[in-house]
């Protein structure tokens, strides 16, 4: 069938918005910690249940110690510290803006890379991270009473949108580099190497967020989720969406379509969002963020396209 990697693509971006939403309302229903925590259990048993289909093993194949230390580190970066990062600016900005400030995550792992891969940055990549801050600032700043520029949005929302930006940039370098010392063993389909060394990041998130759950608030807000029938459907609603049916298709893309073609339909969630959002959380839409919006996605797209 003629582009179905497109397709496939355009899924995902939809299903990443999904994934955003959910996110936001399970956030606040929840908290931060406890869903998270719920969520790399349920990513954790998903992996396993996989692994025994497709191998004869729950656990996962070929993975050295050190590729195993590389993707915990990865776990702690982009899901403890990202995902922690992420969630709260839902709480704060909403699930449209934090989507919005993700755009940046493409930057942050093209300086990373520079710096530990030495992968050299273009003129173009310059390019698309000047265009892609362009776009966040055009929806993000305003005219304000005493300054000709100023802030819409909480200030730490913002930071905390930034640090998720970040934290899944460089998680995404740290990952690369785990895989990069995976072993593909024999009757191992390829495809599964990334769900293999995703399944050590989410044992870093479970560890991670556990203990700060259990520092910051104690065990009886996960105690109180498990009676929450609303509560865990979101949740598990979250898991599939996001790091199970999300990044399994994301790879199916790949496959079938250009992996720059397939990487800058999947960055669209910042403009699919605008209605749900609209839809939902009653958020208004506005030209400036549209156009904010737009102009991020063609700086995202620029990272891939050249």
């Amino acid at each position: 069938m003629s582009y179905i990697g497109e397709l496939i693509s355009i899924g995902v971006a939809f299903s990443w918005t999904a994934t955003a939403l959910l996110s936001e309302f399970g956030s606040k229903r929840l908290g931060n910690l406890t869903l998270n925590v719920l969520r790399m259990a349920l990513a954790l048993l998903f992996s396993l249940v996989m692994f025994g289909l497709v191998t004869g093993s729950p656990l996962p194949p070929g993975a050295s110690a050190e590729a195993a230390g590389w993707m915990l580190l990865s776990g702690l970066v982009g899901y403890v510290i990202g995902d922690f990062c992420l969630f709260q600016c839902y709480i704060i900005i909403g699930s449209r803006y934090g989507q919005l400030f993700m755009t940046l995550a493409p930057l942050a792992a093209a300086l990373m890379a520079w710096l530990t891969l030495g992968q050299q940055m273009t003129v173009m990549s310059i390019l698309a991270m000047l265009i892609t801050l362009f776009g966040i600032g055009i929806s993000v700043l305003g005219r304000g009473e005493h300054h000709k520029v100023s802030l819409k949005l909480p200030l730490n929302g913002v930071l905390y949108a930034i640090g998720a930006a970040i934290c899944q940039g460089v998680g995404l370098v740290l990952s690369k580099i785990g895989m990069d010392h995976y072993e593909v063993v024999a009757d191992m389909p390829e495809w599964l190497v990334p769900f293999s060394a995703n399944f050590y990041r989410c044992v870093a998130g479970i560890i991670g967020f556990t203990l700060l759950l259990y520092f910051r608030d104690g065990m009886a807000p996960l105690r109180d989720a498990m009676h929450d029938k609303k509560g865990l459907s979101v949740a598990t609603s979250t898991t599939i969406f996001g790091p199970f049916v999300g990044v399994g298709f994301s790879l199916m893309a790949v496959q079938y379509t250009a992996a720059g073609i397939a990487s800058t339909l999947m960055a669209m969630t910042p403009i699919i969002i605008l209605l749900p959002s609209y839809w939902i959380f009653h958020e208004k839409i506005t030209w400036r963020a549209v156009l904010g919006a737009v102009i991020s996605v063609i700086g995202v797209s620029l990272f891939f396209l050249t």
